[in-house]
C-alpha cells in the first residue's frame, strides 16, 4: 500500500466514481456529508451540480469551500482519493452541463432519458467548483499473481 502519484490520483479521480461531498455544518452538528455525482479532468477544478436552496449549497456558500471522497473499496482494489479546496464559483448549471454530467454516469443512451424526465426538477440546478488544495489519497491494491 502507498499513497498515489499526482498522475494516479488525478487519473483516479477524474474516472465516474460516485463521490461523498463533506461541508462544515451549523454548530454542534457533525459535517454534512452526502453522496454526489462530480465531474473532473486532471488539473482541472472538481464541480458538483445540484439543486439550488439545499441545506449542502447554503452550508458551501457560507464555508466557501468542500471536500470529495472518491474510492473504490474491493477486497483487492481498495483506493480513494481526497480533495478539499475553496470554492470558484457557483452558479446556474446549464441544461447541456446537466446531460454531460449523467453521460458521465449512465451513458449517452439512458443520460437523454434521464435529463428529459428531471427537466422540471432540475431546471434552476447550481453549479459548483472547487479549486483542489489539498489531496489525502491511498492505494492499497493487493498485488495479484
Amino acid at each position: 500500500m502507498r499513497p498515489m502519484t499526482q498522475a494516479e490520483r488525478e487519473a483516479f479521480l477524474a474516472e465516474p466514481h460516485v463521490g461523498i461531498l463533506s461541508v462544515t455544518a451549523e454548530p454542534d452538528r457533525a459535517p454534512l456529508t452526502t453522496p454526489i455525482w462530480y465531474e473532473y479532468q486532471p488539473g482541472g477544478l472538481v464541480k458538483v451540480i445540484t439543486p439550488p436552496g439545499l441545506r449542502k449549497v447554503r452550508l458551501i456558500e457560507q464555508a466557501g469551500r468542500f471536500a470529495l471522497c472518491a474510492q473504490v473499496a474491493e477486497v483487492d482494489d481498495y483506493r480513494y482519493v481526497t480533495v478539499e479546496g475553496p470554492v470558484t464559483e457557483i452558479r446556474t448549471a446549464s441544461k447541456r452541463e446537466g446531460y454531460e454530467m449523467a453521460v458521465r454516469y449512465m451513458g449517452p443512451d439512458r443520460a437523454t432519458g434521464y435529463v428529459n424526465s428531471t427537466e422540471k426538477t432540475s431546471a434552476g440546478n447550481v453549479a459548483i467548483s472547487m479549486r483542489p488544495e489539498r489531496w489525502n489519497t491511498f492505494d492499497f491494491r493487493v498485488a495479484l499473481g
